[in-house]
């Protein structure tokens, strides 16, 4: 069973809980994007079990006909054990999500995000993310890391792909030859990314962040380009603002709402506060400031 500090932050332990969670949301036109927990795997058994579980979840997803799409982190389907496993994996995912299982009343197969893990993982997820995008017409998202530095020319080579790109300010604690480490730099790199995706960008921007300055800078970017956007926050983090944003006809943007699920939610709060202490700090702002 979840203890409370934690079921603020998953939406239960089994698919069904977090199918029902989804429909509470879109009754408040906020979209679900689900992820089973799990990550590092280092043996191939779970790491298929995980992508098994994926394939029957998009089509748990068309089956209820809920607005939701996926998210699936790399090394949860093996990238820790071989870029083979990981490449195969998400090949049979992606291939579920757009199977005639999969697809929705509107024609289109279930949506797959692809996480960015730390700066290792970069260049295999980024790699698999163009040969999906291509191979689906945009039917797959990745998600990039404003303190790399590396990812404002990252982003010149997703310009032109098909697919939607997340970006989020980065959790990991990276080399800083590799990263900004100071908040304000990194906010910096935040604003430049974002405004080069709105004037770069066709398939849509996806604003990974409960930043209110980040949110409302979107907002005006949009407003200055047209681009389509998109913003995704956290379960149990601001939820108040999501659904004011869903519902402010001013707001011309779409809300989405992460949602981990499954029994490894100790996993998933342990590793998030060993990566940085301010994620502790954060959360425990989100429970008493909801």
């Amino acid at each position: 069973m979840i203890p409370p500090i934690a079921s603020n932050f998953v939406a239960g332990e089994t698919p069904a809980a977090a199918l029902a969670h989804v429909e509470s949301l879109n009754e408040r036109g906020v979209t679900g994007i689900l992820n089973l927990l799990g990550e590092h795997y280092e043996e191939r058994p779970p790491a298929d079990a995980d992508a098994d579980a994926y394939v029957d979840l998009v089509e748990a997803i068309a089956d209820r006909g809920v607005d939701a799409c996926v998210s699936v982190k790399s090394s949860q389907i093996g990238l820790d054990i071989g870029d083979d496993v990981f490449e195969e994996n998400l090949a049979r995912i992606v291939e579920a999500a757009n199977a005639p299982a999969a697809t929705g009343p509107d024609g289109t197969g279930t949506f797959v995000w692809i996480d960015m893990e730390d700066h290792e993982t970069t260049d295999v997820t980024l790699d698999a993310f163009e040969r999906h995008a291509l191979e689906t017409d945009g039917n797959v998202g990745v998600c990039v890391q404003a303190n790399l530095r590396r990812t404002r020319e990252d982003l010149e080579r997703l310009a032109d792909l098909p697919g939607k790109v997340r970006l989020v300010k980065g959790a990991y604690d990276e080399p800083p030859a590799l990263s900004y480490t100071e908040k304000a730099r990194v906010d910096e790199s935040y604003r430049d990314c974002l405004a080069y995706m709105f004037e770069a960008f066709d398939d849509g921007v996806a604003v990974g962040s409960h930043d209110p300055a980040m949110i409302e800078y979107a907002g005006e970017l949009h407003a200055e380009h047209g681009t389509p956007y998109e913003v995704q926050m956290l379960t149990g983090v601001r939820e108040s603002a999501q659904f004011e944003l869903a519902g402010d006809p001013d707001v011309d943007a779409e809300v989405y709402q992460y949602i981990p699920y499954g029994s490894k939610w100790f996993s998933y709060f342990y590793r998030r506060i060993r990566e940085r202490k301010s994620n502790a700090l954060f959360a425990l702002r989100a429970i008493v400031g909801n």
